[in-house]
């Protein structure tokens, strides 16, 4: 039986000891290397070139899918499950678009991240049943533009249409438009239910980015 070689990201210490504590049990599994960040999960990639890699998004520095895309950029082959606690449909269409095989909840790490590993090593890619239903749900939406991002950026920051237009130096009726035009691909009712969507449906990570 080959042993599948794992490399495991997160700054979170204690998810990485659960990890290890999960895959020392498998007989299959071998815990090759651990990373906090994902400036050190490529060179440890670069150094073991493990079979498989856990990986996180949000973490200090370069994130977790800036990091995947690195390394699948580097090492076509490349084999990522990506765990998160973030179970919007835009930050797993964004891992997934960067080449991840499996995108896993972090409250789902116990029932699904042995078989998981299993299924990926053998070619198959696996996505949360919660997060597939919110893809297939959002398929076909209409995405924000970088620009329209970066005003939902402001307008999650308090800014109001007159200081969105000073920021980005346009009118305050161009900025009025641009949240019009949010509004309607999200959805939403008003201005703090697009932020509310797009904090949930991981278009924004934070309210103060």
């Amino acid at each position: 039986m080959d042993t599948i070689r794992i490399l495991a990201v997160d700054d979170h210490p204690l998810l990485r000891e659960g990890i290890a504590a999960l895959i020392a049990g498998q007989a299959d599994m071998q815990l090759c290397a651990e990373a906090s960040t994902g400036e050190e999960a490529i060179q440890r990639f670069r150094e073991l070139r493990p079979d498989i890699t856990l990986l996180d998004i949000q973490m200090p520095g370069m994130d977790g899918i800036e990091a995947l895309a690195t390394i699948r950029n580097e090492f076509s082959g490349a084999r990522v499950i990506v765990l998160t606690t973030y179970g919007g449909d835009a930050l797993a269409q964004r891992a997934l678009n960067a080449g991840a095989h499996a995108y896993v909840l972090k409250g789902s790490v116990r029932k699904e991240l042995l078989d998981t590993i299993r299924a990926v090593h053998l070619g198959h890619r696996h996505v949360t049943a919660g997060v597939a239903s919110a893809l297939a749900a959002h398929r076909g939406d209409e995405s924000l533009s970088p620009r329209e991002i970066e005003v939902l950026k402001l307008v999650a920051a308090g800014n109001s249409n007159h200081e969105i237009g000073m920021r980005l130096s346009v009118s305050r009726e161009t900025a009025k438009a641009h949240i019009k035009h949010i509004m309607a691909k999200l959805s939403a009712n008003d201005r703090t239910h697009a932020v509310t969507l797009a904090l949930a449906r991981g278009i924004l990570s934070s309210v103060g980015e």
